[in-house]
């Protein structure tokens, strides 16, 4: 088995990219023409708060400059992440990151000036310009920040140092997708196994328990070759935000990170604090499900995401399952379900398996074009649920697009998981429905499971993570490998408890995710799966709930999250979505354990 390169893989396979530029020259023409338009933005200086109307005009000269600026470095992180090897990609990639970095310095000017408005000021500007008003949210929530505001040159330095700021997460991922090297995996038979980064999902999920544990030993002993560079990076990262929230005087970075959320630290405390220990017993009473049915004489790290029914695995190419997830959403109508047909079969995708290809899956949403979503295709049925939930950002972001002006499309990333966790409970539903046995029924369970396992105990044990490094952090503690090793390990052990065997290796975990990079984004998968849940409940008792979660989405991030979610007829303040969720995954481990072992409790 080798891993294809790039170049040759079929063209369907991949994204198009065309629907940016039609070619590599009309992006370098694009480039060459952002600091010709910029005067249009700029003359403004000085004159932004002159009045309602020179505010409009200098905030949507500013927006137009900016959607151009996101297709080009669209473009480039598109081509990157597709083939991160390929020299010209990392130009691209390098001059788009230098140019926006350089741009969003040459504009800063326009919050600053908008941060000398009082309330009052700001308040006659709406009344009497109606168009101003779809600048709102973005106006309400720049004044929000006023009191962490620095003296305008310091907020220049930090913009035009954007591209150095950014850097740790830019070298972590050019040395996952590039620099990172496994070796092959040793088979009892004799003869060895290749392994990726992008391949290691299979090992995990392996039905071959020596392999499987194997696998897992050589990823991770692979990993500790790189972990103090990593750790290196990654309190880069974290120092950068622990010192910027103290020049800006937030309380605590988290409260710094949460801000662009806007939600309030007691909501975030209180979702990962219910999940972590009211989810546990649930998914302790599964581990000790898995250990039985797979006759383990020990359940190990490497053994969570083996599959519970090993000798069935159903196989689906990217055809079929684009066909089965169109039809199980139907539920969300017609035009919702054209939006998705355009997806799967105009290139939006690229679900090709290359070497130098980006790792896991996301859905990128360059303004006045249409999402492009990236995963990985393994002829499995497993892979229509990663679809699914890149169908369902791909969705939120285009009608979003369609109905909001650039500013107010990007919800807030408590709400942003939802639309796609949403998606993959429509799938599990339908397939449910049209299972023809009881053995596909078990399967769909586990897959439904898996639902809540990704987002529930991975982003969850992820955000917990992050909750206690920035506790460290805070106190000024050295975050080297071998704490963050510690800090991740205490995590896993607390968790799965005495079920589960943590070996010290299961430390570096952390070395895999991301979205560290991404400020408190882990947590966020379990808000907005809490959302999905109580939606699809809602949804099963009144199909009238899918128009108005279509309105919803329409909202884009016109609106506050706890807004968007009080909309689609939630009340999270009260913490009734997170409960629900977590018992509903008690009840689906409960019909596995009836399917597999003939118990009832």
């Amino acid at each position: 088995m080798t891993v294809r390169q790039r170049h040759e893989v079929a063209e369907a396979e991949t994204w198009d990219l065309r629907d940016l530029f039609r070619t590599p020259s009309n992006w370098e023409a694009a480039v060459e023409e952002i600091p010709e338009i910029l005067p249009e933005v700029t003359k403004w200086k000085g004159f932004v708060t002159e009045s309602g109307q020179s505010l409009r005009a200098a905030l949507t000269a500013r927006e137009a400059v900016m959607v151009r600026l996101q297709r080009i470095t669209h473009y480039a992180m598109l081509g990157e992440a597709g083939d991160a090897a390929d020299p010209e990609n990392q130009e691209r990639a390098a001059r788009a990151s230098s140019l926006a970095a350089s741009v969003h310095a040459e504009l800063q000017f326009i919050d600053n000036e908008i941060m000398t408005l009082d309330e009052d000021t700001l308040d006659e500007f709406l009344l009497e310009d109606r168009q101003l008003r779809t600048f709102e949210r973005y106006l309400r929530h720049q004044m929000q920040k006023r009191a962490y505001q620095l003296p305008d040159a310091a907020e220049a330095v930090f913009a035009g140092m954007g591209e150095v700021l950014d850097a740790p997460y830019g070298i972590y991922e050019r040395s996952r997708t590039s620099d990172l090297v496994f070796p092959d995996i040793p088979l009892e038979t004799g003869g060895t196994h290749p392994l990726t980064y992008n391949s290691f999902p299979e090992v995990e999920a392996s039905q071959d328990t020596a392999f499987r544990r194997t696998g897992t030993d050589v990823f991770y002993g692979a990993l500790g070759g790189y972990e103090s560079t990593y750790a290196a990076v990654y309190q880069t990262e974290v120092r950068r935000q622990v010192l910027e929230a103290r020049m800006r005087g937030y309380d605590s970075v988290t409260e710094m990170l949460l801000m662009p959320q806007q939600v309030t630290p007691e909501l975030y405390h209180r979702q990962l604090d219910t999940i972590f220990t009211e989810l546990a017993p649930h998914m302790r009473r599964f581990a000790r499900l898995k250990k039985e049915v797979l006759g383990l004489e020990a359940m190990t790290f490497a053994d969570l995401k083996a599959p519970l029914d090993p000798d069935y695995a159903p196989k689906m190419s990217f055809e079929e399952a684009s066909r089965t997830i169109v039809e199980a959403l139907r539920p969300l109508g017609p035009d919702y379900g054209a939006l998705m047909e355009r997806a799967v079969s105009e290139r939006w995708v690229d679900y090709a398996d290359n070497a130098g290809k980006r790792s896991g899956a996301f859905c990128a949403n360059p303004y006045g074009v249409h999402p492009y979503l990236l995963l990985t295709w393994h002829q499995s049925m497993q892979d229509a649920f990663t679809l699914a939930h890149e169908l369902g950002h791909a969705g939120h972001f285009a009608l979003a697009s369609e109905h909001q002006r650039a500013a107010n499309v990007q919800s807030s990333l408590y709400f942003i998981e939802a639309p796609s966790t949403l998606n993959e409970l429509l799938l599990s539903r339908y397939l449910l429905d049209h299972a023809e046995d009881e053995r596909m029924k078990r399967w769909v369970l586990l897959q439904s499971l898996g639902t809540y396992y990704h987002n529930f105990v991975t982003h969850l044990l992820e955000g917990e993570f992050q909750r206690r490094v920035y506790a460290l952090a805070e106190k000024d503690t050295p975050l080297t490998a071998v704490r963050l090793n510690e800090v991740k390990l205490t995590v896993l052990r607390e968790f799965w408890g005495d079920e589960v065997e943590i070996p010290d290796y299961a430390g570096r975990t952390w070395m895999r995710q991301p979205h560290y990079y991404m400020g408190l984004y882990p947590y966020t998968y379990s808000a907005g799966l809490s959302i999905s849940t109580a939606v699809m409940k809602r949804m099963q008792e009144d199909p009238d709930t899918a128009e108005q979660w279509l309105e919803v989405l329409k909202t884009g991030g016109s609106k506050t999250p706890l807004e968007l979610v009080e909309d689609a007829g939630l009340d999270m303040a009260a913490g009734t979505p997170i409960q629900e969720a977590v018992d509903y995954v008690g009840s689906v481990i409960e019909q596995l354990e009836h399917a597999f072992t003939g118990k009832d409790e």
